[in-house]
């Protein structure tokens, strides 16, 4: 790993293929992990929370404890146990294999470096089919029947709603902080597509100014969810997936970001 860029891989679980893996390991959830493991249920933190927060609960413990650490010029970022950034873009296709650990991004691209910023590509969110659309997407489909033909209007608001209950999103934003709330909702409204996994790679004092913005907004969030009704797929993790779509929309307002390659890798099966 070069010595200006540090990547935490948050997990719940360690895996062998972690076992030499050139990244920084961050533990969430009540699982045993090896002592290389850094732990995020000391200092100021929100471990309580991880079953609704999920790699959130990290993100927030080094925010609170670690970030502060690095220096200016040092790039903090943060991948997942099943996806990593690659080296190169044309490197996504290859063949998933034992060797598939070289490939994994080390040190920041060159054409990375005019950048203050790097985000995931983006998940189009269109081609929904009519049956999904039916099945979770009933209200808005009475709302607006052309859904289903009308591939502009498949949108990450309709997204939301289908896959994370209806209307809660918009609950969401009218406790957001009032400089985004409008520009986010238009977003929302209008976007076809959206950069997910609650991954980046930033200096610190932008990740500084992300988690600020981020986290005082799923506090009032919490003040209308709260977490007793948060239940299975949809809802259980609200406050992630709400994060997830926030950060799609602060980075490229607020960074001159550039969209860079995940590679998923089933890391129980490696």
């Amino acid at each position: 790993m070069d010595k200006d860029l540090e990547i935490f891989c948050v997990t719940d679980k360690h895996l062998n293929f972690f076992n030499d893996i050139k990244y920084k390991l961050a533990a969430v959830g009540k699982n045993n992990f090896p002592s290389n493991y850094v732990t995020c249920n000391t200092g100021e933190n929100i471990f309580y929370k991880e079953e609704y927060y999920s790699e959130l609960t990290f993100h927030y413990w080094f925010w609170k404890n670690l970030l502060n650490n690095y220096s200016d010029e040092t790039w903090v970022g943060f991948c997942q146990k099943r996806r990593f950034w690659l080296q190169k873009k044309e490197d996504l296709n290859l063949k998933i294999n034992e060797n598939i650990k070289d490939k994994l991004l080390y040190k920041i691209p060159e054409q990375c470096k005019q950048y203050d910023a790097i985000i995931s590509e983006p998940l189009d969110v269109r081609g929904v089919k009519f049956m999904k659309i039916l099945k979770n997407g009933f209200i808005n489909l009475l709302k607006d029947p052309s859904i289903i033909f009308d591939r502009k209007k498949q949108t990450v608001k309709l997204h939301f709603d289908m896959c994370h209950g209806y209307g809660n999103i918009d609950l969401a934003i009218n406790v957001m902080h009032s400089k985004d709330k409008e520009d986010f909702k238009k977003f929302i409204y209008n976007s076809i597509s959206y950069n997910p996994h609650i991954v980046f790679i930033t200096k610190p004092n932008i990740a500084n100014r992300w988690f600020l913005d981020l986290f005082s907004w799923l506090d009032n969030c919490e003040k209308i969810f709260g977490f007793k009704k948060l239940k299975g797929y949809e809802t259980k993790r609200l406050y992630a997936y709400l994060a997830e779509r926030y950060l799609a929309f602060w980075f490229n307002k607020y960074t001159n970001s550039i969209n860079w390659p995940l590679v998923f890798i089933d890391t129980e099966k490696i």
